[in-house]
């Protein structure tokens, strides 16, 4: 079966290319050129073809936070006096180490933020000194994370 876009097609050889890179993209590519049964160039040629087309946005390490004592993960929720802060506010939590995603919402709140602290004193102080003094910063709403049940990627 193929998938289809407007940009780009994804067969079955690129599935079984990505499927393997997504579970460790530090798999050597003549591994997966033996797996999927073509060579090693067809396989950095369709992986030139997937990032070209902005399917693959890169590689990195993942580092485990807890290792180097963040453990406190956090939403907030942000609410602005006005629409119009917004872009000034992200400028100001661009800033701000401890702020991992930022999102434009629709409902309740402006802006949604994950932030990752290493307890609940820093969280306090990151969202007192840092975040509610951004000028457009009406008040938050702030939801801890016990523990992250589900994480993964879209399924290819």
């Amino acid at each position: 079966m193929k998938i289809v876009n407007h940009n780009i097609q994804i067969d079955g050889i690129d599935k079984k290319i990505l499927r393997a890179l997504m579970e460790d993209a530090r798999t050597p590519i003549l591994e997966i050129a033996r797996g999927v049964g073509i060579s090693g160039a067809a396989i950095h040629q369709r992986l030139r073809k997937l990032e070209k087309s902005g399917l693959i946005s890169g590689s990195k390490f993942v580092i485990n936070p807890k290792v180097l004592g963040y453990t406190t993960m956090a939403f907030i929720g942000i609410f602005l006096d006005k629409a119009i802060s917004n872009p000034e506010a992200v400028k100001q939590l661009k800033k701000i180490p401890e702020v991992l995603e930022c999102h434009y919402t629709t409902g309740n709140w402006s802006i949604f933020c994950k932030i990752l602290c290493k307890d609940n004193e820093h969280l306090m102080h990151v969202l007192n000194r840092d975040i509610q003094s951004i000028t457009g910063v009406s008040r938050t709403e702030t939801f801890i994370s016990l523990d992250q049940q589900i994480e993964r990627q879209i399924k290819i």
